[in-house]
């Protein structure tokens, strides 16, 4: 009877938490298929030919509108580097490409506040400068070589086919003609659509996870983890733990945010619930990932410098934001214990349910289905995975990947503008 008390408060709670996100995921998935949608992809390899500022630059924004689950991210660095784009820079995309996009912004502004919005967006280009930093002095010469050697080989990870697939749209004219014209409404649908199953999963145990932590953690001993009582002690160690806990939590991109809130109301520094945020691409499933793209030596490496640049970019948001006064004091954040009731969010809930069902209605009918079907597909195909349009026929998805059980081209679905 204690256990299945125990599991169903846990699960009230991620029920609860789950209703309060609802909307904010709706419309950040929204909003972010516009931009992918609108937004070209054009020769991204071109513009990411070394690690200069400007590569670094170009590569962060391209991220930060190509908008990805991590593990679609992280296929598609590998893809920009078996193109030929420098590594670091390939890097600079695969990290602005989850921590810098839209969608996470609004989702966090909603559940912890503007300040922890800010300082993701502040933090994240100095994540990418750590990076760059690290990777001049410990990835490079033969270690770069041996990994460009491994990339080479199209070893199949995550997320191929998702990440391999571009479906903004192709023909001219202003951002609100082509994004209202029937070709725009069903690139959206699509990124839509793809976007929720790609992160899906690891939003629903970031749920449960977070929903656990909160009705199966005592929140003093949470205290005593994070030294609550010993500022500078939660200072120092804050940011080490913050990204540990995410590492082995299994959970990347937006799923992790509501196990965040549960850390903040636990007591865990500003720098520390920021750098767990952060560390959404050194979970166990995407480390083994790259010791398939890179190698082992070169797996480590990366993990160890994305890892130490978390946790700087931790200490640095800490102190830029304490003397500004904008690190919360709140530390009981509603959204884990404000149960549903009949309010605003339940109104916004009922309304972008209605456009998430419409857009899933488009994306139906446009015959897009079996796109869902290659999300895994293969690392490998005839079509340019840049986003580069050789076909000549209009058609808004330029490149996708063969499922790998030689399932059609997504080239072959109709385009929207053919729908």
């Amino acid at each position: 009877m204690f256990i299945l008390e125990a599991v169903g408060q846990a699960l009230a709670i991620a029920g609860s938490m789950a209703w309060q996100i609802l909307w904010p995921l709706v419309l950040g998935f929204t909003l972010s298929g516009v931009i992918q949608a609108i937004v070209r992809k054009e020769r991204i390899v071109a513009l990411m030919n070394d690690d200069s500022p400007r590569s670094l630059s170009i590569a962060a924004g391209l991220g930060a509108a190509s908008s990805s689950c991590s593990y679609a991210a992280v296929a598609l660095a590998r893809a920009l580097i078996r193109k030929g784009a420098n590594f670091t820079a390939a890097m600079a995309f695969e990290i602005a490409s989850t921590n810098l996009v839209l969608e996470l912004g609004l989702i966090l502004a909603f559940v912890m506040g503007w300040q922890f919005t800010l300082a993701e967006f502040v933090g994240g280009p100095f994540i990418i400068v750590f990076v760059a930093l690290g990777f001049r002095m410990w990835m490079r010469g033969k270690i770069v070589e041996a990994a460009r050697d491994q990339a080479e080989k199209g070893v199949a990870g995550s997320m191929e086919g998702h990440a391999a697939m571009d479906m903004s749209v192709t023909t001219e004219g202003s951002f609100w003609k082509r994004l209202f014209s029937r070709a725009g409404i069903t690139s959206v649908s699509r990124y839509f659509v793809m976007d929720w199953a790609a992160v899906l999963r690891d939003i629903l145990l970031g749920l449960l996870i977070a929903g656990a932590f909160a009705a199966w953690v005592p929140k003093p001993w949470l205290q005593a983890i994070f030294f609550v009582n010993d500022p500078t002690l939660a200072f120092i160690l804050g940011p080490l733990i913050g990204p540990l806990i995410a590492v082995i939590s299994f959970v990347c991109s937006v799923g992790n945010v509501p196990l965040a809130a549960v850390l903040w109301n636990g007591g865990i520094s500003f720098g520390g619930v920021i750098s767990f945020i952060f560390a959404d691409l050194i979970i166990i499933p995407i480390i083994l990932i790259y010791r398939k793209y890179y190698g082992t030596k070169a797996a480590l490496r990366i993990t160890a410098i994305f890892y130490a640049a978390m946790v700087l970019a931790g200490y640095v948001i800490e102190l830029i934001f304490t003397p500004l006064h904008l690190v919360p004091s709140n530390r009981h954040l509603s959204i884990i214990d404000a149960g549903i009731s009949w309010n605003y969010t339940t109104w916004l809930n009922i309304a972008f349910i209605l456009i998430g069902l419409a857009l899933l209605v488009v994306f139906f009918r446009s015959d897009s289905g079996n796109m869902l079907k290659m999300m895994g597909g293969s690392p490998d195909s005839g079509h340019d995975q840049t986003g580069e349009d050789h076909s000549n026929d209009g058609h808004p998805m330029d490149h996708h990947t063969r499922h790998q059980n030689h399932a059609p081209r997504t080239t072959d679905l109709p385009g929207p503008d053919q729908s």
